[in-house]
């Protein structure tokens, strides 16, 4: 089983690395401009994505002018916003989306449908990056599709994403 389980989510990186690179680079570009400028970078995660801001904040390599974002964090137009979310029709992400937009705030999304099957989030995003997480990635016993590596995949993303967006800030 863990054979499987690992090539099943190496299968998922490589599938993520190839289809999204073009969105990873334009997220970490979009966020670099609040680096770069006097904006502040901020992450909304939902649900267990939480544990990507748990990382950016408090790893051995926290992600550079990232503060926590919340519902009562004051935004302002040099700011940038990264949405990771299980999935794009989830009210709470895309209320932000819609809030962020109204308030002329560029964001990226991070969330598992393709940008196509996303409903309206990816019209309302900057950027947005796909996890193309669409079941599970194992049969059980009963033939029912387990594991779903919502925050595995997205913290892959993140990385990615920090690399280039430390390249940008390092080049500035």
């Amino acid at each position: 089983m863990l054979k499987m389980l690992s090539t099943q989510l190496g299968g998922l990186l490589q599938r993520i690395s190839t289809s999204q690179e073009e969105a990873i680079e334009e997220t970490a570009r979009l966020l670099a401009q609040a680096g770069i400028a006097e904006g502040t970078v901020y992450f909304a995660c939902f649900d267990e994505m939480q544990a990507i801001e748990d990382n950016a904040l408090h790893s051995a390599e926290p992600f550079t002018k990232l503060n926590p974002w919340s519902k009562n964090t004051k935004l302002v137009s040099t700011d940038r916003v990264c949405i990771f979310t299980r999935h794009a029709n989830d009210p709470q992400a895309l209320e932000l989306a819609h809030s962020l937009y109204d308030l002329f705030i560029p964001f990226a999304v991070v969330a598992s449908e393709k940008a196509e099957d996303s409903g309206e989030m990816a019209d309302l995003a900057y950027t947005y990056v796909s996890l193309g997480i669409k079941k599970g990635l194992l049969p059980n016993d009963t033939g029912e599709r387990i594991v779903l590596p919502y925050s595995f995949a997205a913290l892959f993303v993140y990385e990615a994403v920090k690399m280039s967006y430390d390249e940008m800030l390092s080049n500035d």
